[in-house]
């Protein structure tokens, strides 16, 4: 299993993501229309060209669930139990289509689950950067993990 349980971590632990993402007009175009999004900052070039970026940019949403999503393998596959919340999502640059997306998570904060003796809290701070090492996305996620199984 990927995932590491929740008494596999601990504070200031780092994880840099091996999964980088180039992103396409498709992932742009897809996931602004299916989340009914219609902004000309994502879908519109020609009055982009027009603005201070003069081209297009990625839909932020996107980019939190990509950079989220990378995470994934190496910290919560198959021991995850729930996603609890995020706070404090930045997107600090923009991201363009074809930026390709690197992700750095930290383990900032662990704690016993008063509710479930076989899981604690677990919160991270995820990082997004373009192939230039701008951040272009950060959140803080926390997550209710499994605990190692009781051999």
């Amino acid at each position: 299993m990927p995932g590491k349980w929740f008494d596999e971590m601990h504070v200031g632990q780092v994880f840099d993501h091996p999964i980088r993402r180039t992103v396409t007009e498709t992932d742009n175009v897809l996931f602004s229309t299916m989340t009914h999004n219609p902004a000309q900052l994502h879908l519109d070039e020609e009055y982009m060209k027009g603005t201070d970026y003069g081209t297009r940019i990625v839909n932020s949403c996107f980019t939190l669930g990509l950079m989220v999503g990378i995470s994934v393998n190496e910290t919560t596959l198959g021991t995850a139990i729930a996603n609890l919340g995020w706070d404090e999502v930045r997107f600090p640059a923009p991201l363009f289509i074809g930026d390709t997306v690197n992700v750095t998570t930290e383990v900032i904060e662990l704690r016993e689950s008063k509710s479930r003796p076989g899981a604690g809290i677990v919160t991270f701070v995820h990082k997004a950067f373009n192939q230039h090492g701008e951040c272009v996305a950060s959140c803080k996620r926390s997550g209710l993990q499994h605990k190692r199984p009781q051999a």
